[in-house]
């Protein structure tokens, strides 16, 4: 079994009934277990600023899967929920991204692994910490370097 860490986020169609049911999808994956789930944050969109906040999250699941057959899996959820992909950086209904994988290193046409905006993103470092404070990256970075250098002061909790 792996370490498989997940990114969530929607912005689109009530996105906080998409995060929490991509929740409740990722619980159902073959070969998987759901450990850990990230409290909900709201964020500023990365890229065009003419779409409304994201919900975010990140999960921490254990798998069996190999990373590209998670990442069919993932694909397979975000398609159940109606995502379409019609600009770089634009509105979704729900963005699944396979963020870490155990401690490898992945990189090929269709995954990217550590996630290459990992390091630069608010909404996936916050959460991240919250559920693995001490991890170390595979590239012997800990998620505590990047906190400070990404600072999270621009998240706002949304879950009680």
């Amino acid at each position: 079994m792996i370490n498989a860490y997940i990114g969530l986020g929607s912005n689109l169609d009530n996105p906080n009934e998409h995060v929490k049911q991509a929740l409740e999808d990722l619980k159902k994956l073959p070969q998987s277990r759901l450990l850990l789930a990230s409290k909900l944050y709201l964020s500023k969109p990365v890229g065009p600023q003419d779409q409304d906040d994201f919900i975010n999250a990140v999960v921490l699941l254990v798998t069996e899967l190999e990373p590209l057959a998670l990442l069919d899996q993932l694909q397979a959820i975000e398609q159940r929920h109606q995502r379409v992909r019609e600009r770089h950086w634009g509105p979704r209904t729900l963005d699944l991204d396979l963020l870490l994988f155990g401690d490898q290193c992945i990189e090929n046409s269709r995954l990217t692994v550590p996630h290459a905006e990992l390091a630069n993103r608010d909404f996936v470092v916050g959460p991240l910490f919250e559920l693995s404070p001490e991890l170390i990256l595979p590239s012997g970075t800990r998620l505590q370097e990047l906190l400070q250098r990404c600072p999270i002061d621009g998240l706002i909790c949304v879950d009680a």
